[in-house]
């Protein structure tokens, strides 16, 4: 990926003074993941979970390879950090029994740093982090397959602390479609219906990043509540499908939720988005499940081009 170039002394001076007095809301982080990822290429899988993960690799410091670290999200103003508890929807894993370990490896990261970070539930809570010089550390989960189909487990993963459920990842469930997936339900079925009303209930943020421009659209026309895109562009800038179609952005101010910005290149730029479907379409062709992350990104690393 090509660095951006450096902002004007004046910009950067503007946008330093606007973050220390507003600090940043981060959406949807991916560093439980990839502590996950880096404790098992290092130590095997059963250190793949707890302790293992967070003594294996520790980020008080800059951590080479990964996008986020301590230090990185103190000079970025982040005031308030939604950690995902994402975990890929695959045969042979479990992805409820995943999901709570996730959220294990996040209070334990939070345990770890408790001058640095404290777990918030409320909007209290982030007030209260925030102004003791903390980061509000928030609990994002990524994909309606980490409740398996049950509400009983959607209750369950609230109490554990996860405030948002983005509905869907990049494949459908069995209520809703993705929009990196062939559509099903063309929306939400009533089983989806009834998940979104339980989440209101609850009070758990409906996130509908990943979702299919139907499923947005049925979720704002029965939400009662504001709804969240954690990590999510405007199509009109570029037209990939995980990107927001204009009249859902119109939609939205109506409803009161919040489009927060992605800077995931293949979602800001075309020609990123393109060498990505091609990589896709290439991993695909030799035997590659597309929702296997790890399996399509070895073959992207064997491709020359931006991304």
């Amino acid at each position: 990926m090509t660095d951006a170039p450096a902002p004007s002394p004046a910009l950067a001076d503007r946008v330093a003074r606007l973050l220390d007095t507003q600090g940043i809301v981060d959406g949807h982080d991916d560093l439980a993941w990839a502590l996950r990822e880096r404790a098992v290429r290092e130590g095997g899988p059963s250190a793949s979970v707890g302790d293992d993960v967070i003594a294996r690799l520790a980020v008080d410091d800059a951590v080479p390879g990964l996008h986020t670290d301590l230090p990185r999200l103190a000079r970025g103003r982040v005031a308030a950090q939604f950690w995902s508890v994402w975990v890929p929807d695959l045969p042979g894993i479990d992805p409820v029994r995943s999901t709570i370990e996730q959220i294990d490896v996040v209070h334990r990261l939070v345990a770890a740093h408790p001058d640095r970070l404290a777990l918030a539930v409320t909007a209290d809570d982030v007030e209260r982090v925030v102004a003791s010089g903390r980061i509000a550390s928030l609990l994002g989960m990524e994909g309606g397959h980490s409740i398996g189909g049950s509400l009983g487990t959607l209750r369950t993963m609230r109490a554990l602390g996860v405030r948002y459920m983005t509905l869907t990842h990049n494949a459908n469930v069995a209520w809703a479609d993705s929009a990196t997936d062939a559509p099903v339900h063309h929306g939400l079925s009533p089983a989806g219906e009834r998940v979104v009303a339980e989440m209101e209930r609850i009070g758990m943020l409906v996130d509908l990043s990943h979702v299919s421009a139907d499923v947005m659209r049925h979720a704002l026309r029965i939400a009662r509540r504001p709804v969240l895109f954690s990590h999510s562009g405007a199509r009109a800038e570029c037209d990939v499908p995980r990107n927001v179609p204009d009249d859902v952005l119109a939609a939205l101010p109506a409803n009161g939720g919040v489009c927060m910005a992605t800077f995931v290149p293949q979602f800001v730029s075309p020609a990123v988005a393109a060498w990505h479907d091609e990589t896709l379409a290439l991993a695909v062709a030799e035997g590659v499940d597309p929702r296997d992350h790890e399996g399509v990104q070895a073959v992207a690393a064997r491709r020359p081009g931006e991304r």
